[in-house]
């Protein structure tokens, strides 16, 4: 069994806590994106407040453990590696509630090339302890504005995690998929999974988008955030995401390998 201390180790060491690779200057970007409530940088959340600059910092220096001085302009950022810690454990109490009731989750992820693996291993355990794990809306299109321009994509499924890929690509079932923030996906998803009559997912585990898309519209919503991306943690401090676990989310895919056997342990799921 992974220790919390050992498991400290590590994420330091993985640098998926501690000193980041994410920029201060990167992170303090996405601060004002969000407080001019551009999409790009929402997720799908919709605030309930006024966000400025000065209470995003103030939100994640809380959250994450970033520099809460507004002076501190560049350099990397830091994450607490206790709060990571402690949003492991209440993420692990999430996943072991699901297990309990048998409850039908949905798994999706927009960074495929760092977290499948992540994402795959929950969905294997979770599948092992009854839960149906959701695949609806295979094969969809979902047309999505990046720097490009309108860019459209399609919905697919790799061990029961979705993502999506440009057409054209690997074929279906194949890793590892786009790198996506839109919270379109997992609207699309969760729209054809309504109008086949069910099921809906009682839980819903990702990232970017698929997090937040999934907790504005009402579905419990857990998953992992870097200090660049705000929107998962106000919604968690407004209400509409349950739990937002701070690390780096572009290390490489093994270094979350520790962080699942956790998670599973502290769950008893561990197969």
């Amino acid at each position: 069994m992974l220790t919390p201390e050992a498991l400290r180790a590590h994420l330091v060491g993985a640098r998926l806590a501690g000193t980041v690779a994410t920029s201060r200057e990167e992170s303090l970007r996405s601060y004002r994106l969000f407080a001019a409530r551009d999409p790009r940088v929402l997720l799908g959340i919709d605030p309930e407040r006024s966000w400025r600059q000065r209470d995003l910092i103030d939100l994640m220096a809380d959250r994450c453990g970033v520099s809460v001085d507004y002076r501190h302009t560049s350099g990397q950022d830091v994450i607490d590696p206790e709060k990571t810690l402690s949003a492991l454990d209440a993420f692990a109490e999430r996943l072991a509630g699901a297990a309990r009731r048998r409850a039908p989750v949905l798994l999706g992820t927009g960074h495929p090339h760092r977290l499948l693996g992540f994402y795959a291993a929950l969905a294997d355990a979770l599948s092992a302890a009854g839960c149906e794990v959701l695949t609806p809306a295979q094969g969809r299109c979902v047309d999505i504005t990046t720097r490009f321009g309108l860019r459209t994509y399609n919905l697919d499924y790799v061990r029961g995690v979705a993502l999506v890929r440009a057409p054209g690509g690997k074929r279906p079932g194949c890793e590892p998929g786009a790198h996506t923030h839109s919270p379109l996906p997992v609207r699309t998803v969760l729209a054809v999974a309504a109008e086949a009559g069910g099921p809906l997912p009682e839980l819903v585990i990702g990232d970017h988008g698929w997090v937040c898309g999934a907790g504005q519209l009402g579905f419990e919503a857990i998953g992992p955030a870097d200090t660049d991306d705000p929107a998962p943690f106000v919604g968690q401090a407004e209400g509409s995401v349950s739990v937002v676990v701070p690390l780096d989310d572009g290390v490489r895919s093994d270094y979350y390998l520790p962080l699942t056997r956790y998670v599973l342990n502290r769950a008893c799921l561990s197969q």
